[in-house]
């Protein structure tokens, strides 16, 4: 595989799906980079059903979407060549071998070197049960053996439905593992998921839907840094919210029990202290707040019952 690029793998503009009166995608537009792990987050469905139309299994109410360098919407025949894919949990026939089942699937359709099953079933951690029926796989092998499947003929894309669910936290750990390390290895993948802290573990970037929406996309490390928060504690509360409240940087302040809750770019705080000693107004604590995905997640979709708004007692 490739180095990591700035090029988009995937693109969409204003696409849209409803199912009558439901609208799963909104007017979607967005770009996934090439190279590592990107992550579709979800709620409702919106990621699935997305997948589903830049693969040509569900028909669009409007828009388009874009695979690769292609200038036509949807994708061809030499495109589906460079795609995996896993949609939940995958079933393959309960009697064949992890072995024969991969063996299978290349020689039906999915080409690549005969050599390379071995290599696969090495990569997700199945060689010593290459010769077990599927059928007495626990969760986490058959999901690592669908993962195995989508990568046959070596694809440069992969997309990864809901890879974790139904596992077990061990199951859980080695399937987030692979594919850390997939994306690691140059590939693209895409995670669609609705679990939050799944997506902040794995993935280097994500959109995030809400109704179908797009809310924002970006790096998720950049993303949590910018939305970062510090607490802090003045002998004057309520005039130190006066001053921060005031300050470009400053996104939102309030007031928590005894504290105030400043939202700001924790590499920033520093001029919190200045703005304030400039007042006279001297600070007893000041230390960050971690921002995690789902706190993220819950404060733009405004879905939080104690979220950072602008307001000062």
């Amino acid at each position: 595989m490739g180095q990591e690029s700035t090029s988009s793998v995937l693109q969409t503009e204003h696409l849209t799906k409803r199912y009558g009166d439901v609208v799963a995608v909104d007017d979607l537009s967005l770009a996934v980079q090439a190279g590592g792990v990107s992550g579709l987050l979800g709620p409702n469905g919106s990621g699935k059903t997305t997948i589903g139309m830049l693969l040509g299994l569900v028909q669009p109410s409007g828009g388009s979407g874009h695979l690769f360098d292609n200038a036509h919407s949807g994708v061809g025949r030499a495109d589906l060549r460079r795609i995996g894919t896993i949609v939940e949990s995958p079933t393959f026939y309960p009697n064949l071998s992890g072995w024969a089942t991969l063996r299978y699937f290349r020689a039906v359709g999915r080409h690549g070197d005969a050599n390379e099953i071995a290599h696969l079933l090495k990569l997700v951690d199945l060689t010593d049960a290459a010769d077990r029926s599927y059928r007495t796989y626990s969760l986490g092998m058959k999901q690592r053996l669908g993962i195995a499947y989508a990568l046959l003929g070596d694809p440069d894309l992969v997309f990864l439905d809901e890879p974790t669910n139904g596992l077990d936290p061990a199951g859980v750990a080695e399937v987030r593992d692979l594919i850390r390390r997939l994306g690691a290895g140059g590939r693209t993948v895409i995670l669609s998921s609705h679990l939050l802290g799944e997506v902040q573990q794995v993935c280097q970037r994500v959109a995030i839907l809400s109704y179908g929406r797009l809310l924002v996309q970006g790096n998720v490390d950049d993303l949590l840094r910018t939305s970062g928060a510090v607490q802090l504690d003045s002998a004057d509360n309520a005039a130190a919210a006066r001053i921060l409240l005031d300050l470009p940087l400053v996104d939102r302040v309030r007031p928590d029990e005894k504290a105030l809750l400043v939202r700001i770019a924790s590499d920033h705080a520093w001029e919190l202290t200045k703005a304030l000693a400039q007042e006279g107004i001297y600070l007893t604590e000041l230390s960050p707040v971690q921002v995690s995905l789902e706190r993220y997640f819950l404060e733009i979709t405004g879905e939080r019952d104690h979220e950072l708004r602008r307001e000062v007692a």
